[in-house]
């Protein structure tokens, strides 16, 4: 990609270099140690919580692993707030066989997603407060975190759910620091997960944290998934830029740069066909598009190697020459900024197979 074209800002300062975004998974470095006693895990269920979820959460810790990694094992209670048949996502009903002392005594608290998040038992922030407030460890799974926000656990806390909900948790909940890219934060006491498979990575990182690498890593071989998975959510997020109509000063100015994209290009070569000076057509270009030229085509740049990547068997090296950064090593630095994972992890993620 041709570096020449940068941000240029308005008050007439240099040029700026692209600055590497704080990818933040904040993750707390594994702390193995083996307890004395069985670790007791609640899961809390109620109207409206999604299976998968609590699949995943009953997998990790409710079945007998004890043996085979010869370590004390959680004991697992699935717990509702009161008693009876509970709906859930999918057409059909689960009864829990405990309730809210399980949970008052748990060391781990798990809150599944809902089908609603603004529709939660008025109990529920109670119980995770006191929980929370004795010691134990709250855990939230993909859209579980706006019950957490709802309680005041994450106030000042940085905290994910699942990327298509993080605007509206962080309008929701100002005093929570959102991470969008990330599959899981890890604040100590308070964790919490992205979508639905983000809560495996969650539940597995829980276990490296309280038995170490290699038993989080024979667990994954055998629930036949990936010990820690490249990337954060950020490549699953699609973050389309903002269409310009006709009578947008720049609409042409835009489509050019976008069927030229494998082309070097420079805000000079932008600003003469606006038939502006470099700096009044950066300024005039960021109040129109709520970017800066440079961040319009880089990101534009990515997203067309994104689609070279699903689509085609094209080497790293002609990727990064179609999409316009030149060289390979510059399409890995700017697609992992972006998209936070690597061109080859991204490819494998999501290459289509196609036949013949």
């Amino acid at each position: 990609m041709n570096d020449v074209l940068r941000d240029y800002p308005a008050n007439g300062g240099s040029p700026a270099n692209l600055a590497s975004p704080q990818h933040g998974a904040g993750n707390a470095p594994a702390r193995p140690h083996r307890r004395r006693r069985r670790h007791v895990v609640a899961v809390v269920v109620h109207d409206g919580i999604t299976p998968f979820e609590l699949g995943v959460a009953c997998d990790v810790f409710g079945a007998e692993w004890e043996d085979m990694f010869d370590a004390p094992w959680y004991r697992l209670f699935v717990c509702a707030l009161s008693p009876g048949p509970l709906a859930v996502e999918g057409g059909f009903q689960i009864i829990a066989e405990h309730g809210p002392d399980k949970i008052a005594s748990a060391d781990t608290v798990i809150v599944l997603p809902t089908m609603n998040v603004d529709q939660t038992p008025p109990e529920m922030s109670a119980l995770l407060r006191r929980a929370h407030g004795r010691g134990a460890r709250i855990v939230s799974l993909c859209t579980g975190a706006f019950v957490l926000a709802r309680a005041g656990l994450l106030d000042g806390r940085r905290a994910t759910t699942h990327w298509t909900e993080c605007r509206q948790l962080a309008a929701n909940y100002p005093d929570v620091t959102v991470e969008p890219g990330v599959l899981f934060v890890d604040e100590g006491d308070i964790l919490t997960s992205a979508g639905s498979a983000a809560s495996m990575d969650l539940c597995l990182h829980l276990v490296r944290r309280d038995h170490g690498s290699e038993i989080a890593t024979q667990l994954a071989r055998q629930l036949v998934v990936p010990p820690q998975r490249d990337g954060g959510q950020a490549q699953y997020i699609t973050s389309p830029l903002p269409a310009l109509d006709d009578s947008n000063l720049f609409a042409d100015t835009v489509t050019w740069m976008d069927e030229n994209l494998d082309q070097p290009i420079t805000i000079e070569d932008l600003a003469a066909r606006a038939a502006m000076s470099p700096r009044s057509f950066a300024r005039r270009f960021q109040a129109a598009t709520g970017t800066t030229p440079y961040q319009w085509l880089l990101r534009q740049r990515v997203r067309l190697a994104q689609r070279l990547l699903e689509t085609t068997d094209l080497s790293i090296d002609s990727v990064a020459e179609h999409s316009g950064f030149s060289t390979a090593a510059n399409l890995r630095k700017h697609f992992h900024r972006t998209v936070h994972t690597s061109p080859q992890s991204y490819r494998r993620t999501f290459q289509t197979r196609r036949a013949g």
